[in-house]
């Protein structure tokens, strides 16, 4: 199958998921009339005008009827999650004047949920744009193409290769509609049970609901350049540690639950995983910080409990900036945001259940060495024998992104400080691009907007291969030098 071939199958899905998600991008213009921003309404129209265009000239493309084979569906996903950053950048643009880059490197941060910006004057920035960034974070929390598949309400064998394609992988119900529109219904009920939460701080009600719709989406976004510490309000700091755990969590758990189930939170591998993960790094970082950084025993266990909270639901706040703390400590909480939170909910980085996959494989692989080759080792998997052959296979997968993520975490370090020699320790470096390729947000301080085109770009491919698992993006750029077949 050649590349124009390939594109007229799946260019009609590429064109309606387009053209559906730009009446979401719509919503800022609410905002603009409300705080009569005048000047922020051509600028912001932009992206639903241009999203809805080419959606349309895509739809109208001649098509074969035939199923898009999965290649196609990984490729399609790249370039959606691509061009919507590209076209969601223009605001930024066109309405206060930054480079385009820039546009472009927020745009990405926000629909990838990663919290990681460049913008210098976020105080100064109108109310649009602001709220801009909190929605493409809530939108991008479960997917583009999850939204569009629950609005759409259109199933089949190409939407289910796409909504797999996305890194979605929850089956809550028998159609990937019916599970689309299910996890929407925990998403909005989530995000008003954080709306009412945070409000409980006394912050005013637009700063509540902007920390409540990226906060729930483990995005990181703020309204304001100092982010959570300008309110000085620790309740609020207290607050935010649950809804950041919230999104955290395998959304599955909150379908079971509402089913009436008998579903717990502690039955759940991962769920289990994430507390015991914030267990240690509380103890650990509040030990690194009085020992290391002589910081006072409640100081220390407060930035522990957030900053741990914040790494491992791969949510972008923070209290305090790593570039303070011992480089054995920064190191500590990049393990942590490497290692994200659950699938099948709103975080980023190598996912939970792929380290309980990967430690239970290694226990068998050890178990096997030890017998003879002739006893028959099982394979469990919550709770389940998997067949040897369908082991080893999904192992060998599980194995390779693991290895992938790693991988271009230690070239893109090595690319960066060539692009952008600094004076920052390495392991904040580190950090930086493993916050950016784990949709974490955290950042020392590397990531500014005084870094050099080349670094922006190469953060903001990090950013996307990151988000939709490597996978998609190498397929879409084999795609370009090859033939399909």
């Amino acid at each position: 199958m050649d590349r124009i071939e390939w594109f007229s199958i799946i260019a009609r899905d590429i064109g309606s998921i387009l053209r559906f998600v730009s009446v979401a991008t719509a919503v800022p213009l609410i905002v603009a009339v409300i705080y009569r921003e005048w000047d922020m309404i051509l600028p912001m129209v932009t992206v639903p005008i241009v999203l809805f265009l080419l959606g349309t000239l895509l739809v109208r493309i001649p098509r074969e009827e035939r199923e898009a084979p999965l290649s196609a569906a990984l490729m399609a996903v790249a370039l959606i999650w691509l061009i919507m950053a590209l076209v969601s950048g223009l605001p930024f643009h066109l309405g206060i004047g930054v480079p385009y880059l820039d546009g472009v490197f927020e745009a990405m941060s926000g629909w990838t949920d990663t919290g990681l910006t460049v913008m210098r004057s976020i105080d100064e920035m109108p109310h649009t744009l602001l709220f801009w960034r909190s929605l493409m974070q809530w939108l991008g929390g479960l997917g583009i193409v999850a939204f569009t598949v629950a609005m759409a309400s259109k199933s089949g064998l190409t939407q289910f290769r796409l909504y797999r394609s996305e890194g979605r992988s929850e089956a809550l119900m028998p159609s990937v509609v019916a599970t689309g529109i299910e996890m929407w219904k925990i998403y909005v009920v989530l995000t008003a049970a954080s709306i009412g939460l945070i409000l409980l701080s006394g912050v005013p009600v637009w700063d509540a609901v902007n920390i409540a719709l990226v906060a729930i989406a483990t995005g990181g976004f703020s309204v304001h350049a100092e982010g959570i510490p300008f309110y000085n309000n620790p309740l609020l700091e207290l607050l935010i540690v649950p809804v950041m755990i919230a999104g955290a969590l395998p959304f599955k758990i909150y379908y079971l639950i509402y089913r009436r189930r008998g579903a717990r939170f502690i039955d759940d591998q991962q769920a289990r995983l994430l507390f015991v993960l914030i267990a240690i790094g509380i103890v650990v970082i509040t030990c690194d910080l009085v020992m290391l950084s002589e910081l006072d025993l409640p100081t220390a266990l407060h930035q522990a409990l957030f900053m741990t909270a914040a790494a491992v639901s791969s949510t972008g706040f923070q209290v305090v900036s790593p570039n303070a703390w011992a480089s054995v400590t920064v190191l500590f909480l990049a393990m942590l945001v490497l290692i994200g939170g659950s699938s099948g909910s709103t975080a980023g980085g190598i996912k939970l259940s792929r380290v309980v996959l990967g430690f239970q494989s290694l226990v068998w692989w050890f178990r096997r060495m030890f017998v003879s080759g002739k006893v028959l080792v099982p394979f469990r998997y919550e709770g389940r024998v998997i067949p040897k052959n369908v082991a080893d296979l999904e192992i060998s997968r599980n194995m390779l992104v693991i290895m992938l993520y790693l991988l271009i975490i230690f070239v893109s370090t090595i690319l960066v400080m060539h692009l952008q020699p600094t004076s920052f320790d390495s392991s904040n470096v580190i950090f930086d691009v493993t916050s950016a390729m784990c949709n974490n947000g955290i950042s020392t301080g590397f990531v500014s907007p005084d870094m050099d085109s080349a670094a922006k770009a190469l953060f903001i491919f990090v950013m996307w291969i990151g988000r939709l698992e490597i996978i998609p993006v190498i397929m879409l750029f084999t795609g370009l030098f090859k033939r399909f077949d």
